[in-house]
């Protein structure tokens, strides 16, 4: 039997403006930072992860750390 864990996620900074979101996530349970984008010029959304020394880098300049 396979047990499922739900992981709860805090918004730690938000911001809206261009056409795209921003939100930067702290997972409760694993400590893991993601910043998730929502580009609404191109239907887009995509999350990058981070480290505690860049997480608000990353929420900055999402694009620039974006996995080609």
């Amino acid at each position: 039997m396979e047990t499922l864990t739900k992981t709860e996620q805090r918004e730690l900074a938000h911001r809206i403006g261009d056409g795209f979101e921003v939100t930067l996530l702290w997972g409760e349970n694993d400590g893991a930072l993601t910043v998730v984008v929502n580009d609404w010029r191109t239907a887009e959304r995509f999350e990058v992860e981070a480290r505690a020394d860049n997480a608000m880098d990353v929420f900055n300049h999402p694009f620039a750390y974006r996995a080609a």
